[in-house]
């Protein structure tokens, strides 16, 4: 879909309001002024930040290949658990057992690190892990998946088995990756307290930069002629296999792509919102992401990122508010957006000028029909 000058501009603004403004509001205006913005409010919004990360990953393989993965959540929670693995290094003998080694495994009964767990006290082999794990499981899976030319409904399933078989694993203890619990009580990242404001503010900074980097990067691909060739195959994918190309490996492709976009956003979640646990890779976390997409705009990268920052702000409303029926609002919001905004929020407007385009139509051709019988009249 072509970028309009309104969504170019769009854009523009939002990033100068992610970027600038918000955190400036954050650091530089008094908390007794009512432009303040708390330190808890910069956390959340980084937060939603990395939601719109995911989205867009959701969005590259739904919207523009028509791949509708059903286990995105995997990758970004993989991605975060990498991260968190090198952050649980960090806390050191700060933990409350005063030990050298994470408090679960002290609970579990061990009195050494176990040995994979010793190369995450170095930050760039945590970043390499947090792109290579995702990345190669999505590699195999997609490769076994595409060459048994799975696709549809059943590709959907397996994303979704495979999503849900990775969450009971990682609940279990002997994984030793912390079971039900997970990760939390973060403290130290390259050095530079995570209990600091200053320090989520750069976090949040950092999130916003890459939410911009990834936004570019997938609307550059979708231009180039392996996009073309991308959302050939979610139009007829019969076709372009009829033209001679190998329609599983540009699948493969994106979908690793997808994963590693995931991870990242993962990467930035874990230290902004403090704890990362099997929960994150549940189904309907995925399931969330995916209505994101539909809510905001498939196929247009803008609409995922609104779509996930407006639905998880109701979210956040909501599940203090009304918290048993919370699933029930996201459910009736998704059901009323794709009966009367099939296009979402972003094909919004475009969808209010076609009624007042038709509007205006059929009262000229009844306008026209009225002079016509007034004609006739006069002439008998």
């Amino acid at each position: 879909m072509e970028t309009s000058k309104y969504q170019k501009w769009g854009v523009a603004i939002a990033a100068i309001y992610i970027l600038a403004i918000l955190p400036s509001l954050n650091a530089f205006v008094p908390a007794s002024s009512f432009l303040h913005v708390s330190d808890f409010s910069i956390t959340v919004y980084g937060k939603y930040l990395c939601y719109a990360i995911l989205a867009i990953s959701v969005d590259l393989l739904w919207g523009y290949t028509g791949l509708l993965c059903l286990g995105q959540a995997l990758f970004f929670t993989l991605g975060g658990y990498m991260m968190g693995m090198y952050l649980m290094r960090m806390i050191g003998d700060l933990g409350q057992y005063h030990k050298p080694i994470p408090d679960f495994l002290v609970f579990l009964g061990w009195s050494n690190l176990p040995v994979f767990w010793k190369p995450f006290s170095s930050f760039p082999f945590a970043v390499l892990m947090a792109l290579v794990l995702p990345g190669v499981l999505a590699l195999v899976f997609g490769f076994l998946a595409f060459r048994s030319r799975i696709r549809g409904v059943y590709f959907s399933i397996l994303t979704q088995a495979l999503t849900y078989a990775a969450c009971l694993l990682f609940f279990r203890n002997s994984l030793l990756l912390g079971g039900n619990n997970g990760f939390t009580d973060f403290k130290f990242m390259l050095g530079y307290d995570l209990r600091l404001a200053s320090t989520q503010r750069i976090l949040y900074f950092a999130s916003g930069v890459t939410l911009l980097l990834v936004y570019w990067f997938c609307k550059w691909l979708s231009r180039t002629k392996f996009g073309l060739v991308q959302q050939a195959i979610r139009d007829s994918e019969n076709r372009v296999l009829f033209s001679g190309y190998a329609a599983g490996n540009y699948k493969l492709f994106v979908f690793v792509v997808s994963a590693l976009i995931a991870a990242i956003g993962g990467m930035l979640y874990v230290p902004q919102v403090g704890i990362i646990n099997p929960s994150e890779m549940g189904v309907d976390k995925s399931i969330e992401a995916v209505i994101w997409v539909s809510i905001g705009g498939r196929g247009t990268l803008i609409g995922p990122v609104i779509g996930a920052v407006v639905v998880n702000v109701i979210k956040s409303w909501a599940t203090r508010a009304y918290p048993d029926l919370w699933l029930l609002i996201l459910g009736g919001l998704f059901i009323v957006v794709t009966i009367f905004m099939p296009a979402g929020i972003v094909g919004l407007p475009a969808q209010i000028r076609q009624m007042r385009q038709r509007r205006a139509k059929a009262r000229d051709n009844a306008a026209a029909e009225l002079a016509e019988k007034s004609q006739l009249l006069g002439t008998k």
